[in-house]
């Protein structure tokens, strides 16, 4: 179903850029009007301070939720706020229906603050796994795409990740220790040493394209939410990249992923990651 709706019987691509014009006019109608121009009665906190949403991730989940169900018919839309409203949507993830997920605003905060920082993410996936993705950053002008065995493209043109020059410090990407556990933490720190740089990260979406496009050696993330994460790693493996969780296994998108996880720009960055994380836990 999926590869007769992004292909058709004759290679045709026309629904990409059918999903990515929605994704574009998401943004247009629902978030860019709001930014730098939102209402403090615009604004929530969900689960604290760092847990903001706002009434364009709201309205541009429900815009993106009605255009994308009208392009794939039969398809369900797992969102942030929507599972926010009722858990029990995630469960669409396991069940047999393509499932659009999707993050409306991706970095709320930087939004919040009137930064460029954020972005549009959509994944296209069934059965556990990802076929395409959209990452979105109206303010930077930025649209990066990546289909299943097809590779990655910003802006239509093919990126690569690229590997660390050899001997070259490590710059890595790291959650917000607001969302670790006490374990979670004991294996960041094994970050904390010679060859590795870390740094907090700022918009999910936002890492994965540095890191699918270079710019970016890694990151390593504690919190497994499919919209902040389906996206991504697509994009960073079809740019050429690898990820695994600490035990070594493909992070699942359902959830159930032995955590922290990394994504980098080559292989064996990933496994120079992986062995500090596992010395810091």
């Amino acid at each position: 179903m999926i590869d007769d709706f992004l292909y058709g019987t004759a290679g045709d691509t026309g629904p990409l850029a059918e999903v990515e014009e929605a994704v574009r006019a998401a943004a247009a109608a629902e978030i860019l009007p709001r930014h730098r121009k939102l209402a403090a009665h615009e604004i929530i906190e969900k689960n604290g301070p760092h847990d903001l949403v706002t009434a364009a991730d709201r309205l541009a989940e429900e815009h993106l939720t009605a255009a994308l169900t009208k392009l794939l018919p039969g398809s369900v839309v797992v969102g942030e706020e929507a599972v926010h409203a009722d858990p029990a949507v995630y469960d669409a993830l396991g069940g047999d229906a393509p499932v659009w997920i999707v993050d409306p605003v991706d970095g709320t905060r930087q939004f919040v603050r009137g930064e460029a920082g954020f972005c549009t993410l959509v994944a296209l996936a069934q059965h556990g796994e990802v076929h395409a993705s959209w990452t979105y950053a109206p303010v930077l002008g930025e649209m990066a795409v990546a289909v299943r065995g097809r590779g990655a493209t910003l802006n239509g043109v093919p990126i690569r990740s690229g590997a660390p020059a050899p001997g070259a410090v490590l710059t890595v990407a790291t959650s917000h220790p607001d969302y670790t556990t006490d374990a979670q933490k004991r294996a960041l720190l094994g970050l904390l040493t010679e060859g590795i740089d870390p740094r907090p990260c700022g918009s999910a979406g936002l890492e994965y394209l540095a890191v699918a496009r270079g710019a970016l050696d890694a990151i390593a993330f504690n919190w497994e939410y499919a919209w902040d994460h389906a996206a991504g790693l697509l994009l960073v493996a079809e740019a050429g990249g690898a990820h695994a969780t600490l035990s070594g296994a493909p992070f699942r998108i359902a959830g159930g992923n032995d955590l922290p996880f990394t994504a980098a720009r080559d292989t064996a960055t990933v496994q120079r990651i992986l062995a500090a994380l596992r010395t810091g836990g």
